[in-house]
C-alpha cells in the first residue's frame, strides 16, 4: 500500500490512526501506520506524561498530535465566558441532572478527560499550551479540526519539518486550509465521529482530491474495513484517517460501559448534535443527547459556552457510571464494530483486506 503520502511520512500503510489512548497510538505506528494523539481533553501537563510514554514505547516510529482551533468561537476568556451563559439554560441543565441522578462534581470546572472533559471547552488559548508541549517531543504529523493553524503555529511546525494535516467537511475549508500552508488535507464526511459536516465521505473525497491537487487527500468518515480502503484511494485518496474502529480495541482505554454500548450499537445508533461542544458533533444516540433534542430543550449555545454548560454534569456523570448520560463521539462504522480485538489484528485485517479487494479490482480489467 505504497503511496506517495506513506513515503514521504516513513510509514509502511498510509493509515492514521486517531485515539485519545496513547496504547492505540504508539500500537497503530509500530503497526506500521501512524498513530495520532487527541490532545484536545488533556491539560498540558497531562500531554506531557502521555507524549513521554509514547516516545517511550512507539519503538521510534512516527506519530501525530491532533489540535482543536476553532475558527470561529466566543472568546478565550473562559471565566468571563461562564457568566454569558443563559439561566434558562442553567436551569434545563439542572433539571437533566436530576432527572439522570447526576451528583454534583467534588472539583467543578476543574480539568478532567473523563467523558470530554476540556475537550467540551476548546479555545485558541488551551490550544497553544498544548502545542508548546507538543513541539518538546518527535510529533511527525500535526492536525487541526475546525479551522487551519495561524501563521506563527504553521511556521513554528513547518521549522521542525512537520507536517500539517487539516480535517475539513467542504472543499472551500480544503482552499482555506491550503492557503494557509497546510500540507494534508482530510476531507471527512458526515459518517465520522466528531466534528463532522454533513457530505458524505463518497462525495467529498474526489471533490477535495480535485480541488487541491496536487497536496495529498486522506479521507475520513466510514473507514472501517480494507474494502473500504481501497474505495478511498480509488477516489484519489493517499491514506485514510480512521478513529472509531479502534474504541473497541483491546488496547483503548474506554470505560467498559461505554465500551459494550458500542459492541452492541447499529450505524443508526448515532447523531449529529451540538449539546456537547457547540458545533456539530457524531456520537453515540443516549438519553442525555435524546433530551438535547427534545421539543422544550434550548438551542445550544456557542463553542465553547456550550461546554462550559455541560462539562461537570457529563464528567460527573463518567465519574460515576450513570449509563444513560454516557457516551462518546463515534461514526457511523460503529454497526460494524461487533467484536473487541488488538490494535494489530484490526491493521492487518484493514491491509489484507484492502489487498483483496484490490487484487479482485484488478481482475475485473481482464
Amino acid at each position: 500500500m505504497r503511496t506517495r503520502l506513506a513515503e514521504t511520512l516513513g510509514i509502511e500503510y498510509p493509515i492514521f490512526a486517531f485515539s485519545h489512548c496513547r496504547d492505540v497510538v504508539a500500537a497503530v505506528s509500530r503497526a506500521g501506520g501512524l498513530g495520532v494523539m487527541g490532545a484536545v481533553r488533556l491539560t498540558p501537563q497531562q500531554l506531557e506524561i502521555e507524549l513521554d510514554w509514547i516516545d517511550q514505547h512507539v519503538g521510534g516510529k512516527p506519530y501525530g498530535v491532533d489540535f482543536l482551533l476553532p475558527s470561529s468561537y466566543a472568546g478565550d476568556d473562559v471565566q468571563a465566558l461562564a457568566g454569558d451563559i443563559p439561566a434558562a439554560h442553567r436551569q434545563f441543565v439542572a433539571g437533566l441532572e436530576r432527572r439522570f441522578g447526576i451528583p454534583p462534581r467534588s472539583a467543578p470546572g476543574t480539568p478532567s478527560d473523563l467523558g470530554g472533559g476540556d475537550g467540551l471547552v476548546s479555545t485558541h488559548a488551551r490550544a497553544r499550551g498544548l502545542i508548546d508541549v507538543a513541539l518538546r517531543h518527535p510529533v511527525k504529523l500535526a492536525a487541526t479540526a475546525l479551522g487551519p493553524f495561524p501563521a506563527d503555529l504553521a511556521e513554528r511546525f513547518h521549522q521542525r519539518d512537520i507536517l500539517i494535516a487539516g480535517l475539513v467537511g467542504q472543499v472551500k475549508h480544503a482552499h482555506k486550509h491550503v492557503a494557509a500552508g497546510t500540507d494534508i488535507i482530510v476531507a471527512t464526511g458526515t459518517e465520522a465521529a466528531g466534528h463532522t459536516g454533513d457530505i458524505t465521505t463518497s462525495v467529498l473525497v474526489p471533490q477535495v482530491v480535485d480541488a487541491v491537487a496536487p497536496v495529498p487527500v486522506v479521507a475520513a468518515g466510514g473507514i472501517g474495513n480494507g474494502r473500504q480502503i481501497a474505495a478511498a484511494l480509488a477516489l484519489g485518496a493517499e491514506g485514510v484517517w480512521a478513529g472509531s474502529v479502534w474504541l473497541g480495541t483491546a488496547e483503548s482505554d474506554l470505560d467498559p460501559v461505554v465500551r459494550a454500548k458500542l459492541l452492541a450499537a447499529t450505524s443508526q445508533d448515532t447523531v449529529r448534535s451540538r449539546c456537547a461542544s457547540g458545533k456539530p458533533v457524531r456520537q453515540l444516540r443516549t438519553p442525555w443527547v435524546d433530551a438535547w433534542e427534545s421539543a422544550d430543550a434550548p438551542e445550544p449555545l456557542p463553542m465553547p459556552l456550550q461546554g462550559l454548560l455541560v462539562r461537570d454534569a457529563v464528567v460527573s456523570a463518567h465519574e460515576h457510571h450513570i449509563a444513560p448520560v454516557m457516551g462518546t463521539p463515534v461514526g457511523q462504522v460503529v454497526g460494524m464494530m461487533n467484536k473487541s480485538s488488538t490494535v494489530r489484528e484490526v491493521m492487518f485485517g484493514l491491509v489484507e483486506e484492502f489487498a483483496e479487494s484490490a487484487q479482485r479490482l484488478a481482475g475485473l480489467l481482464g
